[in-house]
């Protein structure tokens, strides 16, 4: 108690400190995080929160404490009023230091005296005056004529800039007003009634109520007002939402609230409020689920057409779309039970769908943790449903029996509190993910006891006695003590960990590739003739099947352990019938075979007993098939799914295959099947033509020679290969063989979808415009394909291509088109990747004037005038003259443009005698041309004079006017026309006479041109100055733009424009969107002093940015208008720019505020076509003048546009832990703070903690809330729906998604991580890309939506341009493939698009179990997938993506996706999908999920398998005897299998697809250079040392558990990485495997037999010694400085220190060695883990007992007791090791004694050694090789011991000493790592090739990457 005592006084003195300072005039308006300042208000503690009243009140006493203390303290005092009146005991955390820094306030800062007597009268007549004067001063009246004007017109003029700021003005000037009405009306009650009448006249609250009207949100709202009068909002003007609303109204037949009920004043009862009050629904929840729904409803009416404005109503088929969508799950789930929906005896009209869509909708938003359980909202929505049916029948409603609590009514303290708690328990169990899955019931087995008709036996209210509700007890550490419960355990699937799980879920694969590797065998033996014997021996595959059948029967009762109990009947005696069908069927097979064998009188079709085996097997096969065949054809699974309840049907799908409420249907069309299946054989047939040729026959003589040989000499002692054909040899030989066999089904695969992506990619068009070239050329195709795909169909347009008007389509076109090519030009800049003259050469004219022509933009014309200038005066002729113009398109243009323009501008501003020259001269021209005669009739190469003067006057006129320049412009206009007439014109003036009579005499008298017109239009202004820039522009633009990004960009999108995506539909009649980021504690803002902080190389991020962005960091200061030399320092000083700063730099880096920014483009994007298609109330394409609909200048400000993109789109960051952030004051909330007020449409969703002291005991309460921005700096609270209890239970993340996801909105959801991007321009495509949901692709509609992903990172480095290639590959010709035609995509994360409503009805977007769903995005895709989904895959539209850019980082994260598979193996949506697909489709499925990564354990596993079978040839001796006998060890399988092997290892296979994609998006010769380059910079090593991360993390997973998530971190990675860090990372992972395969590899070549020499070992070793090194040195040779010596030194220093620290209670892994290794120890946690470790590490015994029967020193003696006698040497070594580092602690008193025994030890050692070598045999080289033998020996005693270390532990001494020698150990294996790094350092060229390999990207542009590695950091002021 004394603690919390000092820390609430201390905060209670910083309190008063900051409200002090917030009330001063020291305010400056902008906080220290660049938003402005909440002031006093920024602080109200959470459990205030319910009152939202405090906040504003305060907020507007901060506001006018300047203008008038008093009415602040009048204010601060009411707030400090509600305050007590809320929480009058300050119980709640914080109150109490905001009650007396709120009171010390009113004391100090106001002179307020003790004790003194508040006079409210006086207060409320002081209040009520300033209102008034507040009103006036403000000008009120105008302000909101100004509102309604802006309301009703939608269109703008002026200064942008400006409206804002007077917007915010309004806003803020009467949210003010609100607060001071609210509380002179609060004040009022407090005086008697006849008084308060006397100080507040009726006027006055007329005035007040208006006022109040004016803010909008009178009652908070998020997107639709509908408590709120909403004057200012368009949203709630449209026909729509009108409707939507008046659906929800109180019906007739509706039971009849209480009088007492509150309903806001601004609108009527509903539907909701009676099921409110009916249920007990909290307030926020009701409030957000009103919203969701008329959002639905008013979105599918939008769809059917806009309803009469004047008395708008729904479409019975809106109502009837959404009802049935919404409940589309529920109503599965009664037909699957065979119960009747709950309104079967109900009248379905519309009204009563609303009612039920509301019911469910309230169910679901505050179901909390119980909405990861979709089934159970079912359940819970059918008993309510039943229940309500009872209450519809009364007149007046009452509260539902179910939900009455001793305080009223409460569904979540009724209903899913219980439901939760259970959850809860058995979430404690799991032990934060420790205990095994089969301890504690995860979210699946919840959800699944609703899968049977059971559940309905919980009855209604829900029986709390029932065994699925009762809590377990907590889990018992003791394995020997088990707790008897009755509770409910695991339900249809247990999730054992075992390896046997990939052959439980996919035995039909492995069953298919034994059989197939055992008919091949057997034609192989028999020479490849398919005789009777053949196939007598191929009949042997029906025993094997049946075999192999029984073994997944067996496991099927084996896995199913712990759920018998618990599993339905059914499911249960279906798995035991199998088995014991199996068991009879495999015993009746195998007896028939066999005894068929013994018959050799009779051949097969003799044979009686082999007839009956044919009979038998043929039967079950047709069986099979004829099942099979079935199952792929939709009419007849529809049928049979029609067919469930007829017993016959049941019966067979009940042998055929488990059956479960998801998994069912799960077929595709016939033509998609007839697709994958295809794609299959071709794969298949390439895999066994090179198994059969290349495996398995060239092994068939080598096989039967060894068989054959008898009596080989072993060199050791043998136990096993006595009269046994050398099994063991053979096997040696076999098995690397196999297990390159069962794993290059995947090479086949990655090679054939890399093909058939390619071919795909190139049919979608993928790849046409890869370069700045193509984008030049095709850039007059880019407006009609733009019309054609992006833009909504118009009337006109079809008109104009009917009638064949060809130019005026064009233009009609390129009108359209410029807008929004200029706003994603303006983008460009605005994102500081183009300069402000790209900006002009990049924008494109209106098109809107009366030029005859298409204006294109200037970096296509630019120069092109001066070329063709030369061209004139160099040509003989007029035709060789325009056919040199037209050979380039945009030359002919430029001239046209100018020809046109010219005339315009010239007879726009010139008097009538200017006029008629213009008009003149073009005549005469045209005549020219007509007569082609243009070169005699016009001196061409005085056509640069006539240009020269005309830019003279352009340059004029294209300034603002003044007489100076008017005078200036007249003589530049006759020094043209002196020049046109004397040197340029000639023609014959006699035709025409009196025209140039006229022009001459006007020119003499001086009267041309004097009264010249000055361009005023802004149309003209415009042509005028791109006539001067045509003119002035000499360099040519083909380079434009020339960064690098924004030429990938405009590629990209003018690609896209040409692929293939649905029509686009207004905006009005879209689908809406949510977009759905999840945060938790990542930064979400660069700050100052994070940009400013040096790391240890001098280096801060800021020099970083500006080094590597060096054209973006000039273009940056250009637009804040500085020069390109201005220092940091000088931004950082200026408020404005330091926050410009800060937001460049976090716009760079993978921060929150970049994927903000990204994701806002979808409002600008769909705001613009709203704009623009004019889509006004009731006109959806208004006929509106050309300029108008090109205009958008304003289309931000325009309400319309505005409230079509909120109804649209809602952006939603969940992020979870913001509520404490801010009360910690943590820098992160103020930038998300920020982030709000410059994002008004940006909502935050964060759970809310809140204590509160009850009866002496804290108690912790939990809410979930949703705030936007507002005018004040602050968030406001939308919503607060209180939960449960603590909502992460399971993973964060998905828990975290789960709690927000209730405040979405719309038909769709994208998943957007917080380390993404987006752009303007793909944003455009974002209404496409929804159509897709009503788009044909196969025969289900797709339930979520791949998207394409662009890796943003690539450029740092070499690794993260590794890492960037390999996810592409990924993200687009990978996920291109599995979506079709393998149709097996999935949701592999971020930014695929949901179907909201499919997915949030079933369970949600993610699955959240703790670890076995650690790869919660995954299970989404699973999830669609067995529920009838489809999951498609679209690249017409990408999302940027940022990936980890160090080699630590990737190496996180792959270890996170191994250990998130190695859980996938064990999960049971693995086995349902394993298990229900077709075999083909499992195929795809199985090799492109935990396939994969059992491929490369695989690789590694070959690796292991062939050393050690050359171990035992090499030890034993069998090899030397064998090969002198017969060359049968080196053969061409054994070749094929090691060289595939290899191939594999490299990542050869995985660079296939690679290439492939760099070939069709960047064409042949950049991806050949791009693929070189990337040998240069050793992939090979990467991708090596990746296989190691993916197949320890993935292997561990399976048999030890341990996966965990992995913060990689996010930052700019070019720090050097110290030794130690890396030796931590990767000891357990890397270093010890390659080690061993070291150890192996030296044993080999130096007991080994080769005839081939040193070449022979080369050839066969290589890829073992490559993998090896990879795995040792990598870590270094991609770290960042890795061989400089300086650094070296430091490395060694630290190492040793963090090497010999010993450890202790709270010190970590980062600093001690015994720290870290009990760490590493910590995933060996079950007796199963135990033994496997322990089986395990019997290999390293093998060494020694090889090698010591090697030794010259025994000579040939093979007697057990060689072996004996060198354990007995271990023992003695082990005894000196123990002497030698015997505790310091316990030694203190005996240093001299201890001392004196190791030296008399260690020179008894040395003379006992030196004795044998002389007397004995013993050699030098006996003694190394001892070393060798007893190296891996004591590892694997070593390795035993830590696998039992509980046991160990207990015996200390023997545990000290184990720690010891693990100790020895790592220093033992760092040092021969280092030695190598130390050598390699002394060689200043290393380094130097070291930093080229990892930057060479960057050395490419020209960056200085050296001076940053170095940290010579010129910019000092940093």
């Amino acid at each position: 108690m004394s603690h919390r005592g000092h820390r609430d006084v201390d905060a209670g003195t910083l309190w008063e400190r900051l409200v002090r300072a917030a009330l001063r005039r020291e305010r400056t308006g902008i906080d220290a995080y660049g938003r402005p300042a909440g002031g006093i208000a920024g602080n109200v503690p959470s459990s205030l929160s319910n009152s939202r009243d405090i906040d504003p009140i305060l907020r507007a006493a901060d506001e006018i404490q300047d203008e008038d203390p008093n009415i602040s303290r009048i204010l601060c005092e009411h707030a400090y009023t509600l305050a007590q009146n809320l929480d009058p005991n300050s119980e709640g955390r914080g109150v109490l230091q905001f009650k007396t820094g709120l009171m010390s306030v009113i004391k100090q800062k106001l002179a307020k005296k003790e004790g003194a007597a508040f006079d409210r009268s006086q207060d409320i007549a002081r209040l009520r005056e300033f209102y008034k004067l507040y009103r006036e001063k403000n000008n009120v009246d105008m302000l909101r004529e100004e509102e309604m004007e802006l309301r009703e017109s939608g269109t703008f003029s002026g200064n942008y800039q400006e409206l804002e700021r007077k917007r915010v003005k309004r806003k803020r000037v009467f949210a003010t007003l609100k607060v001071l009405g609210t509380v002179l009306e609060q004040l009022s009650k407090e005086v008697s009634p006849e008084e308060a009448e006397g100080l507040i006249s009726e006027e006055l609250k007329r005035v007040i109520e208006s006022d109040a009207a004016m803010t909008e949100d009178l009652i908070a709202y998020n997107i639709i007002p509908l408590d709120a009068p909403a004057l200012t909002n368009a949203i709630t003007s449209f026909p729509e939402v009108r409707a939507a609303i008046s659906s929800l109204k109180y019906f007739r037949g509706l039971p009849k609230l209480p009088g007492n009920f509150p309903i806001p004043a601004t609108r009527s009862a509903d539907v909701l409020d009676f099921l409110h009050f009916t249920f007990g629904f909290q307030k926020g929840n009701v409030s957000n689920q009103r919203e969701n729904i008329v959002n639905l409803l008013s979105n599918e009416q939008s769809r059917l057409g806009v309803p009469d404005e004047h008395e708008p109503k729904l479409d019975e088929t809106a109502v009837e779309r959404v009802f049935l969508k919404s409940l589309d799950n529920y109503i599965k789930w009664c037909n699957y039970l065979n119960i009747p929906p709950m309104w079967s005896n109900t009248d379905l009209n519309k009204e009563m769908k609303v009612l039920f869509i509301s019911l469910y909708f309230l169910i679901w938003g505050e179901a909390a943790n119980v909405r990861f359980l979709p089934e159970c909202l079912c359940y819970i929505f059918h008993r309510m449903g039943e229940e309500l049916d009872d209450i519809l029948r009364q007149q007046l409603a009452k509260p539902a029996v179910s939900c009455v609590t001793d305080n009223g009514v409460s569904f979540l303290e009724q209903v899913i509190c219980p439901l939760y708690d259970v959850i809860a328990m058995e979430a404690d169990n799991n032990e934060n993910g420790k205990a095994p899955h089969s301890a504690w019931r995860n979210y699946d087995d919840f959800n699944e006891y609703f899968w049977s008709r059971s559940c309905l036996k919980l009855g209604w209210p829900m029986d709390r006695t029932s065994s699925f509700l009762l809590k377990p007890s907590p889990r018992s550490t003791n394995l020997l003590k088990t707790s008897a419960t009755k509770r409910r355990g695991k339900t249809s699937f247990v999730e054992h960990r075992t390896f046997f799980h990939l052959y439980h879920s996919f035995h039909r694969l492995w069953i298919f590739l034994f059989m197939m590797f055992q008919a091949l065998t057997i034609i192989a033996f028999n020479n490849g003739k398919i005789d009777g014997k053949t196939i007598r021996e191929g009949l042997s595959l029906g025993v094997t099947f049946f075999v192999m059948k029984l073994i997944q029967s067996a496991l099927d009762v084996l896995v199913m352990y712990g759920a018998y109990s618990t599993t339905r009947m059914l499911a249960v005696s279906r798995i035991f019938v199998r088995f014991i069908w199996f068991s009879f069927a495999t015993i009746f097979v195998c007896f028939l075979y066999l005894k068929g064998l013994q018959d050799t009188t009779n051949t097969i079709s003799g044979s009686i007993i082999f007839k009956i085996y044919i009979i038998f097997l043929g039967i079950y096969a047709g069986i099979h098939f004829f099942w099979s065949t079935l199952a792929k054809i939709p009419s007849c699974n529809l049928l049979v799914n029609r067919c469930d309840n007829s017993s016959v049907v049941k019966i067979i799908k009940w042998i055929h295959q488990e059956h479960y409420y998801v998994g069912r249907g799960m077929y595709e069309a016939t033509t998609d099947y007839i697709m994958y299946v295809l794609f299959w054989l071709v794969v298949l047939g390439g895999k066994f033509a090179f198994a059969y040729f290349l495996q398995i026959r060239p092994l068939v003589k080598p096989t039967r020679e060894i068989i054959n040989i008898k009596d080989i000499r072993y060199s050791w002692h043998d136990f096993v290969s006595k009269n046994n054909h050398n099994a063991l040899t053979v096997a040696s030989l076999w098995a690397p063989v196999f297990c390159i066999y069962l794993l290059d089904i995947h090479i086949f695969y990655t090679i054939i979808s890399a093909v058939v992506g390619f071919l795909l990619g190139a049919r979608d068009r993928l790849g046409e415009i890869r370069s700045l070239g193509a984008v030049h050329k095709l850039f007059e195709r880019f407006p009609e394909a733009f019309m054609d795909n992006l833009h909504i169909p118009v009337s006109a347009r079809n008109s104009l291509t009917l009638t064949g008007q060809v130019l005026a389509k064009n233009k009609f076109d390129a009108a359209r088109f410029s807008p929004f090519w200029n706003e994603i030009v303006n983008n460009l800049r605005e994102e500081d990747y183009i300069t402000n003259l790209e900006m002009e050469l990049l924008q494109m004219p209106k098109n809107s004037g009366s030029v005859p022509m298409v204006q294109w933009p200037l970096f296509l014309l630019a120069s092109k005038i001066f070329l063709a200038k030369d061209i004139a005066g160099e040509s003989e002729s007029q035709e060789e003259l325009w056919d040199r113009i037209s050979r380039d398109d945009y030359m002919k243009y430029a001239v046209e443009e100018c020809f046109y323009t010219i005339k315009l501008i010239l007879t726009s501003v010139l008097d009538d005698d200017g006029k008629l020259w213009v008009e003149r001269i073009y005549e005469d021209i045209k005549g020219s041309i007509a007569r082609r005669s243009i070169p005699y009739d016009f001196q061409l190469k005085k056509l640069a004079l006539v240009i020269q003067k005309v830019t003279a006057l352009t340059g004029i006129l294209k300034e603002v006017g003044t007489p100076e320049l008017e005078t200036g412009a007249v003589n530049a206009a006759l020094d043209l026309y002196d020049v046109i007439q004397l040197d340029f014109l000639s023609v014959n003036m006699r035709e025409n006479y009196a025209t140039w009579s006229i022009l001459i005499k006007a020119r003499k008298e001086g009267r041309l041109f004097s009264k010249l017109k000055w361009p005023r239009d802004p149309e003209l202004r415009s042509q005028i100055r791109r006539l001067h820039s045509l003119f002035t522009i000499k360099d040519s633009a083909v380079y434009v733009p020339r960064n690098l990004e924004a030429r990938r960009r405009l590629e990209f999108f003018t690609n896209s424009l040409f692929m293939s995506m649905p029509k686009s539909k207004p905006v009005r009649e879209m689908l809406s969107f949510s977009v759905f980021t999840p945060y938790y504690s990542e930064t979400v803002l660069y700050s100052i002093n994070e940009l400013l902080k040096k790391n240890e190389d001098g280096i801060s991020v800021l020099f970083y940015l500006q080094k590597i962005y060096p054209d973006e960091w000039k273009n940056f200061l250009a637009r804040i208008g500085r020069d390109e030399n201005t220092h940091e320092s000088v931004l950082i000083d200026n408020e404005d720019d330091n926050l410009e700063l800060r937001f460049w730099a976090s716009y760079r880096g993978q921060t929150l505020a970049r994927t903000v920014r990204g994701m806002m483009y979808y409002r600008k994007a769909l705001m613009l076509q709203a704009y623009l298609e004019k889509t006004t109330v009731g006109d959806m394409e208004a006929d509106v003048p050309t300029n108008e609909t090109t205009d958008t200048k304003g289309f931000e400000f325009s309400p319309e546009a505005r409230a079509h993109a909120d109804l649209k789109f809602t952006y939603v960051v969940t992020c979870q832990i913001y509520g404490k952030q801010k009360e910690d004051q943590k820098p992160e909330a103020a930038d998300i703070g920020l982030l709000l007020q410059r994002n008004e449409a940006l909502r935050v969703a964060f759970i809310d903690e809140v204590e509160t002291l009850t009866a002496g005991n804290v108690n912790k309460e939990y809410f979930s809330k949703l705030v936007k921005g507002d005018i004040n700096g602050k968030d406001k609270e939308v919503y607060s729906i209180k939960l449960p209890g603590n909502p992460k239970l399971g993973e964060g993340k998905p828990e975290n998604q789960n709690h927000a996801i209730v405040f979405t909105r719309g038909n769709a959801v994208q998943t957007i991580d917080m380390n993404q991007d987006n752009y303007f321009e793909e944003a455009l495509k974002m209404r496409n890309l929804l159509e897709e949901f009503h788009a044909y692709h196969g025969i289900r509609s797709p339930t979520i939506l791949g998207v394409r992903e662009h890796v943003f990172t690539g450029s740092v480095s070499s690794l993260a341009s590794f890492m960037s290639n390999q996810e592409t590959s990924f993200v687009t010709l990978g996920q291109r493939v599995l979506a079709s035609p393998l149709k097996v995509r999935m949701h592999y994360g971020h930014p695929d698009v949901f179907d909201r409503v499919f997915h949030i009805t079933r369970g949600g977007i993610s699955k959240a179990s703790r670890v076995i769903n650690i790869s919660e995005d995954i299970y989404a895709g699973f999830n669609s997938t067995l529920r009838q989904g489809n999951i498609t895959h679209h690249e017409y539209i990408q999302v940027g993506k940022g990936r980890d850019v160090g080699l630590n980082q990737i190496a996180l994260f792959e270890g996170k996706v191994a250990g998130g598979n190695g859980e996938q193996v064990l999960s049971r949506d693995i086995y349902r999908l394993g298990q229900l697909f077709d075999f083909f489709r499992m195929l795809s499925f199985y090799f492109t999920t935990v396939g994969y990564y059992f491929c490369t354990m695989l690789t590694v596993i070959t690796v292991y398998i062939f050393l050690y079978g050359k171990l035992y040839l090499a030890l034993s001796g069998v090899g030397e005897d064998i090969q002198t006998r017969a060359d049968v060890l080196n053969n061409r399988a054994l070749n094929a299998a090691l060289n595939t092997q290899f191939l594999f290892q490299i990542g050869v296979f995985t660079a296939i697809p690679m290439v492939l994609g760099f070939i069709l998006e960047q064409g042949f010769l950049r991806a050949v250079v791009s693929f070189i380059t990337m040998q240069f910079q050793l992939c090979t090593v990467f991708f090596t040392f990746s296989l190691g991360t993916r197949t320890h993390y993935f292997g561990r997973t399976i048999l030890h558990g341990g996966a965990k998530y992995h913060a990689t971190g996010r930052g700019f990675v070019v720090r050097h990485i110290k030794f130690s860090e890396n030796y931590r990372l990767y000891s357990r992972s890397h270093f010890v495997k390659a080690l061993e395969v070291v150890l192996l590899l030296v044993v080999y070549v130096s007991y080994g037999f080769n005839e081939a020499g040193a070449v022979g070992y080369i050839l066969l070793s290589v890829s073992s010694w490559f993998m090896a090194l990879s795995w040792l040195f990598a870590p270094y040779l991609f770290n960042p400085s890795g061989f400089e010596w300086q650094k070296t030194v430091e490395d060694f220093r630290d190492w040793t220190n963090w090497l010999f620290y010993r450890g202790g209670i709270g010190v970590r892994g980062e600093e001690s060695w015994e720290a870290w290794w009990d760490e590493e120890l910590s995933h060996i946690r079950t007796f199963g883990s135990r033994v496997m470790e322990t089986i395990l590490s019997l290999r390293f015994f093998v060494f020694q007992y090889g090698i010591v029967y090697k030794l010259n020193v025994q000579g040939s003696n093979t007697s057990l007791s060689v072996y004996g006698f060198s354990w007995l040497v271990l023992v003695g070594l082990i005894f000196l090791f123990n002497i030698f580092t015997f505790s310091q602690k316990i030694s203190v008193n005996f240093q001299l004694i201890l001392r004196f025994i190791q030296g008399i030890a260690f020179l008894l050692a040395i003379a006992g050694i030196a004795v044998a070598v002389v007397l004995s045999s013993l050699s030098v080289t006996d003694i190394f090789a001892s070393i060798l033998a007893f190296i891996p020996t004591g590892w694997g005693i070593l390795s035993i011991c830590v696998a039992w270390k509980p046991v160990l532990k207990k015996t200390g001494f023997l545990w000290k000493s184990v720690r010891s020698l693990g100790r020895l150990y790592d220093a033992g294996m760092g040092m021969l790592i280092f030695v190598p790094i130390a050598l390699c350092s002394w060689f200043p060229f290393i380094s130097t090739f070291q930093t080229r390999l990892m930057f060479n990207q960057a050395f490419s542009r020209g960056l200085e990457i050296s001076l940053i590695l170095a940290g010579n950091n010129p910019n000092s002021g940093i």
